[in-house]
């Protein structure tokens, strides 16, 4: 299915918090049903299900989110991203050209947050060869249910996956990144596809007249 481009979606500050909120929530939620479910089993001599309260992240959608965020990924890059292709001593991931919608490999930098989810979900996940794993030795694939129950949990509407690099995009130009590696960090062919977070940096404009 194609991706809608057409619109510049992204959050605002306010639901920005409330969705780190409830992925905070549900993270904790999953982690004391492990605990709940294990000590139902112990007491029945059940095998125990693996504990999760070591774990930074329950699941994978913490970590999957945190990533979108501050990479811009496609959806389709980040399942299909293996750990090959993560560097966290040099700060940055590579897309291989079979993934990326422009037929281009790129690198992308790592910030903080991304570097810091993605070594605590290595820590956690336990997959040597797909970042997110689905089945066993497979990619994740389906990510709806609990991205829709997510965004009803932390009352955002209008909100797709794919909105999370437009809010990479938009974050970017907001805070005075150029058009030009904003492109380059998305991975557009040409900067026509990134002037549609133009009109997000007026301040620029008011500047460049003023300097006539």
């Amino acid at each position: 299915m194609k991706e809608d481009n057409s619109r510049v979606r992204y959050l605002s500050f306010d639901e920005e918090a409330r969705l780190k909120e409830a992925l905070k929530a549900r993270d904790l939620k999953i982690k004391r049903e492990r605990e709940s479910g294990n000590k139902h089993r112990a007491e029945r001599g059940y095998p125990l299900l693996p504990d999760l309260s070591t774990r930074t992240f329950s699941d994978y959608l913490e970590p999957l989110v945190i990533l979108a965020m501050n990479t811009g990924m496609r959806r389709g890059e980040l399942l299909s991203l293996r750990w090959q292709n993560v560097n966290l001593d040099r700060d940055v991931l590579t897309i291989e050209a079979a993934n990326a919608k422009s037929g281009k490999a790129r690198h992308i930098p790592l910030n903080q947050k991304a570097k810091s989810a993605l070594t605590n979900w290595r820590n956690d996940c336990g997959s040597l060869l797909w970042v997110f794993e689905g089945k066993p030795d497979q990619p994740l694939r389906d990510i709806k249910k609990a991205w829709s129950t997510i965004l009803e949990e932390a009352k955002i509407e209008d909100f797709r996956f794919h909105d999370l690099r437009h809010h990479f995009a938009s974050r970017l130009v907001m805070a005075g990144v150029d058009l030009n590696t904003t492109r380059e960090l998305l991975g557009h062919g040409s900067l026509d596809m990134t002037l549609r977070y133009s009109h997000l940096a007026p301040e620029h404009k008011s500047k460049a007249v003023n300097l006539l």
